[in-house]
């Protein structure tokens, strides 16, 4: 991108309402994710939905709603020595409760760490097993082991009956027709995966709120894998609507962009960050499909076969500080996230206002001289651009060629066609194509 399509206030206020939302303990379920979803209504009206425990949804079920209050690690004086209050990562996600005196070698069975990365916590998680389990890092292992003897065990958690909580905003477009963004609401205090992503979607609603579209949006906070399964369950015939889908995830680290192509392989939304990535300043990277990742797998499994992709910086498990304490707040930055912003509007801006158009004036190039296109250019620096983008819509305006399809062809930005198609229209040159109903060229 350029310093001047990134809005770095914008950035800040990203950061902050990922800083709001860090300190709050999410899992699939639960009143952390209820918790986050208030603060994120204050700013966009989402609508909450729920389904209880015990609904199958597609190959899946609804699991038990998981709370915790407390847990610690004490030692025979009661000294807390890992403590929930002091990271939510220090418990295993959805840990089942346990209240017991339990000497060193068994309590280490159910003790995860990094070795290789002695001072950092990992997250982990045991959703659809039962199991109960203590997160820290390696240093503080060694020190259980110094100690040795018996420790207090304490997990002051509830697995029952509850609900699957979600949140979707719709914002209405000129057409039924949806562009649906997803981002994952299950994670802890991991500011990167996925505060990050939280806080984009929720600014980026906002912002759609004040614009007027040619899509439907359809925004979705969902909790990962059975949230995308359950809404998907619950919304099959709507999937026909979908042109394009985006998950967004991972979005305010220091790496370079990365997008990960829909199963499709070549659909208006690969193409279109394809197109940005092309012109842009910044490094980034694209990257095949792979059945493995995040909800984008869900959304383009073979029975779907969504033309969804992802968006994210550093590519998942691939970074050191991924799914660790090290994923805190110093890990991401408002400028990255102004950035990651930035891409996915431009990205989506293109697909708005991609369309389909006819020349009026095929046989030979009309005189536009006359029609006092020339000074309506602009600077001299860009005036070659200009012309070459008329020029090129112009030849390419057959009623087979999008105005993406034509940026692809000329090599230029697709905002400067898009400018020259809005010249041309304006001077009655070209007009809407009957195949302008078609939305996704590829």
């Amino acid at each position: 991108m350029t310093a001047a399509t990134v809005d770095l206030a914008l950035g800040t206020e990203m950061y902050d309402l990922a800083s709001r939302l860090f300190p709050i303990c999410r899992s699939i379920t639960g009143d952390g994710v209820r918790r986050t979803l208030d603060i994120l209504s204050e700013i966009v009206p989402f609508q909450r939905h729920e389904l209880a425990t015990g609904t199958a949804v597609l190959d899946w079920e609804i699991p038990s709603e998981w709370n915790i209050s407390d847990a610690y690690i004490a030692d025979k004086t009661g000294k807390r020595i890992i403590d929930f209050r002091d990271s939510n990562l220090h418990v295993l996600n959805y840990s089942t409760p346990i209240r017991a005196i339990l000497p060193f070698a068994e309590l280490k069975e159910h003790i995860f760490t990094l070795p290789e990365q002695p001072d950092l916590i990992p997250y982990r998680t045991s959703y659809y097993q039962a199991n109960w389990g203590f997160c820290m890092s390696h240093r503080q292992l060694l020190q259980l082991e110094d100690i040795g003897g018996d420790f207090e065990v304490v997990i002051d958690s509830r697995l029952e009956p509850g609900h699957l909580t979600w949140a979707e905003y719709v914002h209405p477009g000129a057409t039924s027709d949806e562009i649906v963004l997803s981002t994952h609401v299950c994670h802890p205090s991991l500011a990167n995966d996925n505060c990050s992503g939280l806080a984009l979607l929720t600014l980026f609603a906002r912002e759609l709120r004040k614009r007027k579209t040619r899509f439907t949006y359809r925004f979705l906070v969902i909790p990962g894998t059975i949230g995308s399964l359950t809404w998907l369950s619950l919304n099959q015939e709507r999937t026909a609507s979908i042109k394009a889908g985006l998950v967004l995830t991972g979005v305010g680290d220091p790496s370079a962009r990365t997008y990960k192509k829909s199963r499709r392989g070549t659909a208006i939304i690969d193409r279109a960050f394809a197109h940005v990535f092309r012109h842009s300043t910044e490094q980034g990277k694209i990257i095949d499909f792979i059945p493995y990742g995040y909800d984008e797998r869900q959304f383009c499994s073979p029975g779907f076969n969504l033309p969804f992709g992802l968006f994210q910086r550093g590519q998942f498990a691939t970074y050191p500080e991924y799914h660790t304490s090290a994923d805190n707040l110093s890990f991401i930055s408002g400028d990255r996230l102004a950035d990651s912003y930035a891409t996915i509007r431009d990205a989506l801006d293109i697909i708005d206002r991609d369309r389909f158009l006819l020349n009026l004036h095929p046989k030979g190039e009309p005189q536009l001289g006359r029609r006092g296109i020339y000074t309506k250019i602009g600077g001299v620096a860009d005036a070659w651009r200009s012309n070459l983008a008329m020029l090129w819509v112009l030849n390419l305006s057959d009623g087979t060629h999008s105005l993406l399809d034509i940026a692809e062809r000329a090599g230029l930005p697709f905002g400067i066609i898009h400018a020259a198609a809005e010249m041309l229209e304006e001077a009655a040159l070209v007009a809407p194509s009957p195949e302008a109903g078609r939305l996704d060229p590829a």
